[in-house]
């Protein structure tokens, strides 16, 4: 009978060959709510990841850790990607990507208010007059110490607390992402909240990917992925593909609000205030006629 022989040596380099393609692809852990910022978040990393050409298979863990959890667990390699507002400690702890992953979106600011606070909100004209107002921001929020530093009386609670004292009046005004009240307030009718259409705030607030310190490689990738991104426009289209920027569009009436501009003072000089690619202007905002 015949038999055919093949020399180990040629099965050892077949399989090497097989398998030298899947040991290159990193492997990399992230915990996500699986909400829309989060759903949002991962389409950006997978395509910075694809336009870098770094191999890779993301390992999406379930969880809705604190912030502290998760910050530490970044820096000690157990995860190796989140995302969040930036701020000096965390910049300092871990490794950012400074590309604002939604152009400075999370620093527009309505108010969810009472409904017997909208028309004094309506006579607003200055900085001076909307600081007569009292806010209410969650403890330990990057915004609370911009409202702060900004001049404004602002009272920190939790966040299940803050939408209550609204409804009961304990402060006039909650300022939210623009796009964030419509479901906090039509989630909630048995309270008498209501969403101011006259003022916006707008602040520098740059939303960051983080990665470990233990992965340099990859947080050079996904820089260097979001920036050819930018500028082939894929980048642009996902963002403004968005559900929450779509809802944004056509819900916040942008065109008919004051608008008043203020500083944040916690960002760290590294910061691209002066690339104009990165952040958004108002017009983006504003439906397509």
């Amino acid at each position: 009978m015949w038999r055919i022989v093949v020399p180990v040596i040629g099965v050892l380099v077949l399989w090497a060959g097989l398998v030298a393609p899947l040991q290159a692809r990193e492997v990399l852990h992230m915990v996500s709510r699986g909400d829309h910022n989060a759903h949002y978040t991962e389409t950006m990393i997978r395509l910075a990841l694809d336009k870098a050409g770094y191999a890779y298979t993301l390992e999406i863990h379930p969880g809705n850790l604190t912030a502290a959890r998760q910050q530490r667990d970044t820096r000690e390699g157990r995860i190796d990607i989140m995302w969040s507002a930036t701020s000096r400690e965390l910049e300092e702890t871990l490794l950012p990507v400074r590309i604002p992953l939604y152009k400075g979106l999370i620093g527009h600011r309505i108010f969810i208010t009472h409904p017997d606070h909208i028309e004094q909100l309506k006579a607003v004209e200055s900085l001076e007059q909307l600081r007569a107002f009292s806010f209410g921001q969650g403890v330990g929020w990057p915004d609370t110490r911009i409202l702060r530093d900004n001049g404004f009386d602002v009272r920190e609670e939790s966040y299940d607390r803050l939408i209550k004292m609204v409804h009961a009046k304990r402060f006039q005004l909650f300022p939210r992402g623009v796009h964030e009240p419509w479901s906090e307030v039509s989630n909630r009718p048995e309270l008498e909240l209501s969403i101011d259409a006259h003022i916006m705030l707008v602040y520098p607030m740059p939303f960051y990917l983080f990665v470990t310190p233990e992965h340099p490689e990859l947080a050079q990738a996904l820089e260097r992925g979001l920036m050819r991104a930018i500028e082939d426009g894929s980048f642009d289209r996902l963002f403004r593909s968005s559900p929450m920027v779509q809802s944004v569009i056509n819900r916040a009436g942008i065109a008919q609000r004051k608008v008043f501009y203020l500083e944040n003072r916690a960002l760290t000089e590294q910061t691209p205030l002066s690339d104009p690619r990165l952040w958004l202007s108002l017009e983006e905002l504003v439906p397509s006629s």
